[in-house]
């Protein structure tokens, strides 16, 4: 028996139609999550991570999805909405950035928990109050049979996206992906919420893709590490590799902009010049050209031409910058 992937995406293409014309949002992009691995997808807004991530699990309306993704060997592009929808919950789930969005204000955390589990095992609605009980236990959140008749607003910024990883695994999913889980949270629960997912993933063995724009966070979780700008990959690597011997342009300029202990007394940050591309109408070639330092100090046609792919650069590393000469 072949084993396989938990997730594996290949060739993920979005387009959306607008009144504007074509956003090509996410262009060509390929990944694989083992289980009980994190791989972490990192860039800039509007580089097209929360989008691959949605198309990943079948959110997407009125867009166009090609390629392939497949969940433990079946494919979810192209797949009928009914299918989706036995797979979302029970063998993928998301947790969301704004958990405060995302939970309805107007039923209890624990009823919403109780709705998804009902939907996957059926049951009485009294057995999935217990199940959401114990999820939110499970969570780290302190009296939870009190608090899972609690609403949304009256629960902690911490305490909701808590909520939010409870209604994630209350059917024990294979895949998490978390969506900028941290984004507002402050540095202590941060740290509390990430380690919270860690334990569940040495506990569950589950597979996780980290989407953010914090390569603190990516520090942290994550196993593998995907680069994205302007829709498309630029750079991937296991994570200790990313951080030490970064190959595009583009990650080295994420890495130099990080604040640093031992920068001296007043030293200004460091920041990539320039705006993210239009996806609307993309610069020619490699989108990151415009605010590229490498090509600034010496311009290259290649820069300008196809849009480049991922190549093998060392074993293990991938890069689609076309002026790094060295492969593997």
């Amino acid at each position: 028996m072949t084993s396989h992937p938990l997730l594996e995406v290949r060739d993920l293409a979005v387009e959306f139609k607008t009144e504007e014309g074509t956003v090509r949002a996410v262009k060509g992009v390929d990944f694989t999550v083992e289980r009980g691995k994190t791989l972490g997808i990192v860039g800039e807004s509007g580089s097209g991570k929360s989008v691959t991530s949605l198309a990943v699990m079948g959110l997407h309306r009125g867009a166009k999805v090609t390629g392939s993704a497949k969940l433990d060997g079946t494919e979810l592009i192209g797949a009928p909405d009914d299918e989706l929808r036995k797979l979302r919950g029970r063998k993928m789930a998301m947790v969301f950035q704004d958990a405060l969005t995302a939970l309805h204000p107007y039923f209890t955390v624990g009823d919403q928990i109780a709705e998804a589990y009902r939907a996957h095992f059926g049951g009485t609605r009294k057995a999935a109050l217990a199940r959401a009980v114990d999820v939110l236990g499970d969570v780290g959140i302190p009296e939870p049979a009190r608090r899972a008749d609690e609403y949304p607003h009256q629960f902690s910024g911490g305490m909701r996206q808590r909520a939010m990883i409870a209604l994630a695994l209350s059917c024990e999913p294979d895949l998490i992906i978390a969506d900028e889980p941290t984004t507002a949270l402050d540095v202590t629960v941060q740290a509390q919420v990430l380690e919270l997912l860690m334990r569940l993933q040495q506990e569950r063995g589950l597979g996780i893709v980290m989407i953010t724009h914090d390569l603190g966070v990516i520090a942290r979780v994550a196993d593998d590490v995907l680069v994205m700008y302007g829709g498309s990959a630029a750079e991937q690597a296991h994570a200790d590799t990313l951080f030490t011997t970064p190959r595009h342009p583009y990650t080295r300029g994420l890495l130099d902009s990080l604040p640093r202990l031992d920068a001296e007394e007043g030293a200004e940050l460091v920041s990539i010049p320039g705006s993210p591309p239009s996806l609307l109408a993309p610069p020619a070639g490699c989108a990151f050209h415009p605010r590229c330092a490498v090509y600034a100090a010496k311009p290259d046609a290649r820069c300008t031409g196809d849009r480049p792919l991922l190549r093998l650069v060392a074993d293990g590393h991938r890069s689609a910058c076309v002026l790094d000469e060295v492969t593997a």
